[in-house]
């Protein structure tokens, strides 16, 4: 199955929640009337819509949606969707501890037995309308299988989630005091080049630099802090849109340039993969 986010996702502002009809236009699975039929009997449907408005009454709004695309045409109202979620909470100054970045929750699932709930901690950059994915580790994702009364489990799963979202966020704010040399920053500039281009066996054929990777995007991303690099890198790694010049197999130039990471899958793979290098970085460098 091939997954490719719907780049329609709408956040507006960054601000502003979405509606149910929005998110149906965005994610239609996650209204879907009944399970996939390749689903048993012992297979319990809830339906993704019923998690939405027990969220919506737990406080937790939904930001933005986005839905799989499947080559299999009778899996398409009920592939694999995401929806990242804001506390009301997070309006509050208080919440807004490094800029303008909010503590997220992150909620996939599927109506066709490719997932079961999975909740994520995650992070909302407004200045760039990017969220990210923090690293898989104890206390950053809970699970729900499609069993039992799943909307509370949901529930319970996101404000245990929004700790270490909040934690991830006090993290952050201690990386704006780590200062990267520039050879650390090619370190980091390298390794996001090898996540986002590698092979399986970890060779990058690719004429894209570990310096593109680096390249802030606008000048309040310009500098050596962890915070800031690591930005820089996941923003160039997720968003695409580098270009550099090789040759094709007859020696004329070719320009290349990177794609946007699509697939939902892939965009949790790579969040997930740049925190927790990032992490590392900062223990090393005693941040």
């Amino acid at each position: 199955m091939s997954f490719i986010r719907n780049r329609q996702a709408l956040r507006s502002n960054g601000v502003t929640a979405l509606s149910d009809e929005e998110i149906r236009r965005l994610a239609p699975s996650a209204f879907a009337a009944e399970a996939h039929e390749s689903r048993s009997h012992r297979y319990a449907y809830i339906p993704t819509a019923d998690v939405i408005a027990g969220m919506r009454e737990n406080g937790f709004l939904p930001m933005s949606a986005a839905q799989a695309r499947t080559r299999d045409a009778g899996r398409v109202g009920h592939t694999k969707h995401m929806l990242r979620f804001r506390h009301a909470g997070a309006a509050l100054a208080a919440e807004r501890r490094v800029g303008d970045t909010f503590p997220e929750i992150v909620l996939l699932n599927a109506h066709d037995g490719t997932s079961a709930y999975r909740v994520m901690s995650g992070v909302f950059r407004l200045i760039c309308l990017n969220g990210m994915v923090v690293a898989d580790r104890q206390g950053a994702e809970v699970r729900v299988p499609h069993k039992g009364d799943v909307v509370r489990q949901v529930i319970e799963g996101s404000y245990a989630v929004l700790d270490d979202a909040r934690r991830a966020l006090d993290a952050a704010e201690a990386w704006q005091g780590v200062t990267l040399s520039r050879d650390e920053q090619r370190v980091l500039g390298e390794a996001a080049r090898t996540l986002r281009f590698g092979d399986a066996d970890g060779h990058t054929d690719t004429p894209i630099t570990p310096e593109q990777m680096l390249a802030p995007r606008r000048a309040a991303d310009a500098g050596n802090d962890l915070w800031r690099v690591f930005n820089r890198v996941q923003e160039n790694v997720i968003r695409g849109g580098l270009t550099a010049w090789t040759r094709d197999a007859q020696n004329r130039p070719r320009r290349v340039t990177s794609r946007e990471v699509a697939g939902i899958d892939g965009d949790v793979r790579l969040n997930r993969a740049l925190w927790q290098l990032t992490e590392r970085m900062a223990e090393l460098k005693g941040g």
